[in-house]
């Protein structure tokens, strides 16, 4: 759903938002890829899965397919997931501000 953010958006916030969801499409690819599976195999059905509504969806490396994590007790802690994104987020508009290819608003 992040990649359809920027179309609402226009200039730099679009080009921002839609490099930001980008980025975190990454994040299933490592992980399918780290566990010996096809990556574009895996994420296009993680994707279908999503898009039918299945929201728990997500990558099952011990048995090499898609499953509900939730069944399956696979369970992080969400501020484990929002500090590794806050930081690589923090870290990006740092980069960028001193780079001056976008001014940082607070």
């Amino acid at each position: 759903r992040l990649m359809e953010h920027p179309n609402e958006l226009t200039g730099m916030d679009s080009y921002c938002v839609r490099a930001f969801a980008e980025a975190l499409e990454v994040i299933p690819l490592t992980l399918a890829e780290n566990a010996g599976l096809n990556p574009i195999g895996v994420v296009t059905e993680l994707r279908n899965k999503h898009a039918q509504g299945a929201k728990t969806a997500g990558i099952n490396v011990k048995k090499g397919k898609i499953t509900d994590i939730l069944e399956e007790n696979v369970v992080q802690p969400l501020l484990v997931s929002t500090s590794a994104i806050q930081l690589a987020t923090e870290t990006v508009r740092s980069i960028m501000k001193i780079d001056d290819i976008v001014t940082v608003q607070r």
